[in-house]
């Protein structure tokens, strides 16, 4: 039945099956069970022809029942194939066993031959043996007393040397002292004690005590090499083991020499020799840094102190503890090297140079103590460095940026002889921001690279380092840039810049942080973020609960706030400055006995040259405006007050005081119907918009000074004279030259209603006044020009 369970057999398998089982007679059992298993399968009755319980006449009649006369004549010709086939391979079967029991009987022939005459060789070769043996017995007999001889001549020897070995000893001994060879003394010595043990009272006292004076001056002596702090630690340490074996009580001196130890760690502090080369890289004010980095030649080398420490723990076996703090307190003494050369602003090539010499020391000496556990105290320590390392780079590169920007301030007088000294200072600080920032990144890529054990396992770390320390450095920098501005940082309000404080500061320095915030904002980060995308991805140490280290959005809506504060910083600064100017001119003299004017005043020149000097400084660094200018005859309603009107219309047909009744009343008729003019309106970061914005201020200023005062005709109709000249002047000073002629007829109108007799100058007077003016502009500039 076993086979039943087994894969499905062909038919030509089953037949080698049968043809193998009746040659070689099988079990009759086997037999049995397959033909009770053929004729349990009466459907497989026609398979069973190879069975031994093959019943022909049933097998005939079943083949007749089921087939045609085509299907049994080409089974006749498949059983005629498979007979000839059977009676092929029942040939093959019968060779092959025949071949097999030929050579058999061969070889059994061949081995019966030559067996043959062994017996007759080993009863020789016994007799041979046996002669050799007696032989040997005789030589061994006869010899026997002279070997004995020899021997007890060679112990004799032996004693002989070693009893000579005991006389020379002292004489050795004093030789090994003389050449220091304190270890062959010490081996010696320790050699024949044994003897002096047991002959050290009788025969070899003499030898005895004067090996042990030697011994005792060897001892002196090393005790002296042990605490001498010329020595080296391999030497003192080699000491050590030596008294322990002469079996000098060394415990007693386990705290002595642990001070020792910890004495040899200041010898061992590393001091680094950088030297810096200065060579062209990318421009030529730049400097390129090579360094020649060696711990400067320390009394101790690492290496013996490593194998002071391995005999130490030999000696002392107990003192694993001391040890661990001792090689602890070295690796901090390292890395606090470090930590003072970061401080001098090393670059990455020389920092990676400091770990390497410091991982170098760790690998030696984790070898002798791995209870230590030095790779991970490093790696603490070194997560301290690497933090502090980029903490100071991105400080120095905040005081690079601070530096460039404060040039402008330490060399003004040095700054005057330079054409657009604001523009300079604004391309050096944009490229000191660029390209610092990239120097930086390139350092950091340098670190992060880098194959050292240490730094591979800060890897994620010191992706979150570096992009959290850009995100703390923009901070700081926008910090910075409202100091430089004399802002609170605490209370970022404009106002604090306002006072005292506003006015030492330099104001071009303002208008060039409020560009350096645009440039930050619209080049710096968006480069910056590229090359962290590239080179810093990954990281995610500081979990994700905390979000991403570096947020460039909030970087670009700091600096984006920064210029537009920067920028109404600084119109304010001016408009402050010629607010003052306005009030001293207001406030000084007595507008009410002011005399008739006979010239424009000196305030219109000084408050043009404010203006004036405003234009030059934002043509140096801001770009044109895109607007076209508005002009006064470009406004849809009327922008003029009616003054001028009742100036020309009326001149000849009124009296005085008429006039100055209809002009009043004309002018709060005429403010109902004026177009509305913006004046307060969001500043762009162009000339055009920044000098409109200051002038509008300005004039603003100028008409509340106006209207806090009381005015004669005489005082009336020298801001007249003044505000016609501004006019005259101020006509291609501002894009928006409709609110300017606004603000000059409105400061008009509020003379004239704090006037107690508001008459007006002639037009022909007012001319005659203008070109004098104009004519003394043109001498003064003509005297002044060479």
């Amino acid at each position: 039945m076993a086979m039943d369970d087994g894969p499905p057999m062909d038919d030509k398998a089953k037949r080698m099956r049968d043809l193998l089982a009746s040659f070689y007679s099988t079990d009759h059992a086997s037999s049995a069970s397959d033909s009770s298993a053929a004729s349990s399968r009466s459907v497989n009755m026609l398979d069973a022809i190879n069975s031994t319980s093959f019943d022909p006449d049933r097998y005939m009649s079943l083949l007749v029942q089921k087939s045609n006369m085509e299907t049994l004549l080409q089974r006749h010709v498949e059983m005629a194939a498979e007979i000839k086939n059977l009676d092929t391979d029942l040939q093959m079967l019968v060779y092959e066993n025949y071949n097999k029991f030929i050579s058999a009987t061969e070889t059994i022939k061949r081995m019966k031959n030559n067996i043959v005459g062994m017996e007759a060789n080993m009863e020789q070769l016994l007799d041979k043996i046996l002669s050799v043996q007696s032989r040997s017995d005789g030589v061994n007999t006869s010899l026997f007393e002279k070997r004995e001889h020899i021997e007890r001549l060679h112990r004799t020897r032996n004693l002989l040397r070693k009893v000579q070995f005991i006389y020379d000893l002292p004489e050795r001994l004093g030789k090994c002292i003389k050449a220091e060879a304190y270890a062959d003394a010490v081996r010696f010595y320790t050699g024949a004690t044994p003897i002096f043990k047991v002959y050290g009272d009788s025969s070899f006292k003499d030898c005895k005590k004067a090996s042990e004076d030697a011994v005792a001056q060897i001892i002196k002596n090393l005790q002296g090499k042990l605490f001498s702090d010329s020595e080296p630690i391999q030497v003192r340490a080699e000491s050590a083991m030596l008294l322990k074996k002469l079996d000098f009580p060394v415990d007693s001196l386990k705290e002595q020499l642990l001070e020792k130890l910890e004495q040899s760690l200041s010898d061992l502090q590393l001091h680094f020799n950088i030297v810096t080369v200065s060579s062209p890289k990318f421009e030529e004010s730049t400097k390129q840094e090579s360094f020649d980095l060696v711990p400067a030649s320390p009394k101790v080398s690492t290496r013996d102190f490593v194998e002071a420490i391995r005999a130490y723990r030999v000696i002392f076996p107990d003192s694993e503890s001391q040890l661990i703090k001792l090689l602890h307190n070295l690796i901090t003494m390292h890395f606090q090297a470090i930590q003072d050369q970061i401080k001098k602003h090393i670059s990455s090539t020389e920092f990676l140079g400091m770990l390497r010499l410091i991982w170098a020391d760790v690998l030696l000496m984790d070898e002798v103590l791995p209870e230590a556990s030095l790779p991970e105290f490093s790696l603490e320590a070194a997560d301290f460095a690497v933090k502090q390392y980029i903490s100071t780079t991105f400080s120095f590169l905040l005081q690079d940026v601070s530096d460039s920007l404060l040039k402008i301030q330490r060399k003004q007088k040095d700054m005057a002889t330079v054409e657009n000294p604001l523009q300079v200072v604004l391309e050096a600080s944009k490229k000191t921001v660029i390209q610092g920032c990239m120097g930086v990144l390139l350092d950091f890529r340098q670190l992060l690279d880098d194959s050292l054990g240490l730094l591979v396992k800060l890897r994620d770390p010191l992706i979150d380092w570096v992009q959290g320390g850009f995100q703390d450095f923009f901070r700081t920098l926008y910090e910075r840039f409202l100091l430089l501005a004399g802002c609170n940082i605490s209370n970022q309000d404009l106002a604090s810049a306002e006072g005292s404080k506003g006015e030492t500061i330099f104001s071009g320095l303002v208008l060039v942080l409020a560009q350096v915030s645009v440039f930050i904002e619209q080049n710096a980060i968006p480069r910056i973020t590229e090359e962290i995308a590239s080179s810093f991805s990954g990281g995610g140490v500081r979990g994700y609960e905390y979000g991403p280290a570096f947020v460039p959005v909030e970087i670009c809506r700091l600096f984006r706030s920064a210029g537009e504060k920067f920028l109404q910083l600084y119109i304010r600064m001016k408009t402050q400055k010629v607010s003052v100017l306005f009030r001293k001119r207001f406030t000084t003299p007595n507008w009410i006995k002011h005399k008739e004017p006979r010239e424009v005043h000196m305030f219109v020149d000084l408050f043009l040259q404010e203006v004036e000097g405003v234009a030059v400084e934002v043509k140096q660094i801001l770009p044109e405006g895109a607007g076209r200018k508005h002009r006064r005859t470009e406004s849809n309603g009327s922008t003029t007050s009616s003054r001028s009107n009742t100036f020309r219309d009326d001149k000849l047909s009124r009296s005085t005081m008429q006039r100055a009744r209809s002009q009043l009343l004309e002018t709060h008729l005429a403010k109902l119907f004026k177009q509305k003019m913006e004046i307060f309106i969001k500043v762009e970061s162009t000339q055009d918009s920044v000098v409109t914005t200051i002038v509008k201020h300005c004039l603003k200023s100028l008409l509340e000074f106006v209207r806090l005062q009381t005015f004669n005709r005489s005082g009336f109709q020298q801001i007249q004279l003044d505000i016609q000249y501004l006019r005259t002047t101020m006509k291609d000073t501002t894009d928006d030259e409709a609110v300017v002629d606004f603000l000059l007829d409105e400061v008009i109108v509020a003379a004239a209603e704090r006037s107690l007799d508001p008459i007006p100058l002639e037009p022909p007077i007012l001319d005659r006044l203008i070109q004098a003016k104009f004519e003394k502009n043109r001498e003064q500039k003509a005297f002044f020009t060479p």
